[in-house]
């Protein structure tokens, strides 16, 4: 049973939400984030960004980032809610409506395997931004959980949708925002317990995040001689939206070099794993999993996978990231790390042009590999396995603002 709670959120009073709120931080290039700091007083930049010096030790600029965010507080630019409340919130771009719930979900549920893992974390990581929570005190970036299709949630939301948005406003990338206050007792008791009811949720986006918070909880509860279970550090923030909501984009591989090899004997060695077409200059791109385009010295080529040579086992071995690394990149290209060779990139593009060419001819790169996305199917498949996806599998949407909700880890 997942536990699924509303909470009282510190947020930007409704004057200020369009500017308070920002993109995450690693997101902005330099120019646009001095412009921010620069010309937006309200950015939640000032909070995580407060302008301390590089040579702080990490303590002095959590330290610097808890200044920053009570003094938000003192000038009300933010201020918390009274009661407990679940926030909807829906974010429209082009095409894509997403809507989803915003809510804490108790650590117990990771501990447990309630909420499924698809990557490995990192210790170091861990440790280091659960120092960050311990000493800041609060969540501003939810965990993307996602849950089967659920008509009870569904028709709750879509009566909220009807009524006006408590936040309604549209950034500098033509995102639209809308937040709603589900505050009445029956709607929190409704959708409390159709959470309840789920025995499993994944993570989408945010293992560290979730990772990190497990950590101060585990440390937190050592502490406490009183210790009930119930605190809020025994929480993090999510945000929860069904499957079918989700989107998994690609991230496309590059390779600076052949490893050596002509082109011919690059194409001979490939064919033992591919039936491999020549598609000249036009624009090819996979419309299945297990099919690959790849564009070399000017030209695409279809990829599509033999069965005699690759056997699929179980979930990771399935998943066209693998695949492409067991059958190309290191056999072929020698490339054994992603997260560490630099002979190899990988970009991401939801792009409609032609990125495999552009990146090539440009010089960066020798050749490059198109991927069809991996499926929520999949995604779930490698978790209740208990598998590990390769890096840079996946690309996946929506991406909340930062500081839209906080959730201040300490009980006040």
């Amino acid at each position: 049973m997942a536990t699924i709670k509303p909470f009282k959120a510190v947020r930007p009073t409704r004057d200020k939400a369009a500017l308070a709120t920002s993109r995450s931080y690693e997101i902005y290039t330099k120019k646009e984030l001095k412009a921010q700091l620069k010309y937006n007083p309200f950015s939640f930049l000032h909070i995580i960004k407060p302008g301390y010096s590089s040579k702080s030790t990490p303590i002095e600029r959590f330290n610097a980032v808890k200044k920053a965010y009570h003094s938000f507080k003192k000038e009300h630019i933010y201020k918390k809610d009274k009661n407990a409340c679940y926030y909807l919130h829906q974010k429209k771009y082009n095409n894509d409506v997403f809507w989803g719930i915003i809510a804490i979900t108790h650590v117990k549920d990771y501990q447990t395997n309630i909420v499924k893992k698809h990557e490995d974390t990192l210790h170091e990581r861990e440790q280091l931004f659960g120092d960050y929570l311990d000493v800041v005190g609060f969540n501003a970036e939810p965990v993307l959980l996602t849950y089967p299709e659920n008509t009870v949630l569904n028709n709750i939301y879509k009566k909220y949708v009807s009524y006006r948005a408590e936040y309604e406003f549209i950034t500098q990338t033509k995102r639209l925002h809308k937040l709603w206050i589900i505050d009445t007792a029956e709607d929190i008791k409704n959708i409390e317990l159709e959470f309840r009811k789920m025995n499993e949720v994944y993570i989408a986006d945010g293992h560290h995040r979730c990772a990190s918070s497990n950590y101060l909880a585990n440390k937190y509860k050592s502490e406490n001689k009183n210790h009930t279970g119930t605190e809020n550090y025994n929480f993090f923030m999510s945000y929860l939206i069904s499957d079918n909501n989700l989107k998994i984009s690609e991230f496309n591989r590059f390779v600076k070099d052949l490893n050596g090899l002509t082109k011919e004997a690059f194409l001979e060695k490939l064919s033992k794993f591919y039936i491999v077409k020549n598609k000249g200059t036009k624009l090819y791109k996979p419309t299945k999993k297990h099919h690959f385009s790849m564009y070399l010295e000017g030209e695409y080529y279809s990829l599509h996978l033999k069965n005699i040579h690759y056997k699929i086992n179980n979930a990771l071995s399935d998943l066209d990231t693998h695949i492409l690394h067991k059958t190309v990149l290191k056999p072929i290209l020698g490339i054994g790390d992603l997260k560490t060779d630099r002979r190899i990139k990988c970009i991401y593009t939801a792009s409609k042009n032609k990125p495999l060419k552009k990146e090539v001819d440009s010089g960066n790169f020798k050749i490059g590999f198109g991927l069809f996305p991996v499926s929520v199917n999949q995604l779930k498949a490698v978790a209740d396995e208990g598998l590990t996806m390769p890096p840079k599998s996946t690309y996946i949407e929506p991406k909340l603002r930062s500081g839209l909700t906080i959730f201040e880890i300490h009980n006040s």
